[in-house]
């Protein structure tokens, strides 16, 4: 339990980092703000919090179930809470939101399902050479997936809670869909490649 509690406020931490790259990248938007956004993804390497695609691609096949699903929920809080203020501090960016939320709902679940597991591949690939202290993959990798238009379950946290009034029955379908692409491609990899196969 208190194993849960502590992972729990890493992925809280977590939400909000990720959160940060949100916010700049909704108000400078374009490369700039897609470069920009990784800073959020540093500063969780660098603290080694928690993030959803962080962890999913590195979990055993048995016993890390509970581990994933706390971090997504401390991520998906760090991520309201860090929405809540802003949109009410930064009102500024709630038209760029609105035209991020009105894409994915023009898309439907089954293509932002997809665009999530490039995300997922992109980011256990920027977070493996993070981890072997590489974290130039990793400015490159948030960007990519950003001008790529995949998409982050965390970060679509923020979005779609940031206009609360937007967050009906259809986004909740997009959102848990890309929660599961993102799945997918961070593990696509190991699952494809067999391990003694590996480089």
């Amino acid at each position: 339990m208190r194993e849960n509690f502590g992972i729990l406020r890493s992925a809280f931490i977590a939400g909000l980092c990720i959160s940060i790259g949100c916010i700049v990248n909704l108000r400078v938007g374009g490369i700039g703000g897609a470069v920009l956004f990784s800073f959020g993804l540093l500063a969780v390497i660098h603290y080694k919090l928690k993030l959803y695609t962080g962890t999913a691609g590195f979990i055993r096949a048995k016993g890390d179930w509970t581990l994933l699903g706390v971090t997504l929920m401390g991520n998906i809080i760090g991520c309201a809470l860090m929405a809540t203020m802003a949109a009410y501090a930064l009102p500024d960016i709630l038209q760029s939101d609105n035209t991020i939320i009105s894409s994915r709902l023009e898309k439907g679940p089954v293509a932002c399902g997809l665009l999530a597991i490039g995300c997922g591949f992109i980011m256990t690939t920027a977070v493996q050479f993070a981890r072997e202290g590489k974290f130039l993959p990793l400015l490159f990798g948030v960007p990519a997936f950003i001008l790529c238009g995949f998409t982050h379950s965390v970060a679509d946290a923020f979005y779609f809670i940031a206009l609360p009034h937007n967050y009906t029955s259809d986004l909740l379908t997009i959102h848990i869909i890309e929660v599961v692409g993102n799945f997918v491609g961070c593990n696509l990899y190991r699952w494809i490649i067999p391990s003694s196969l590996r480089i």
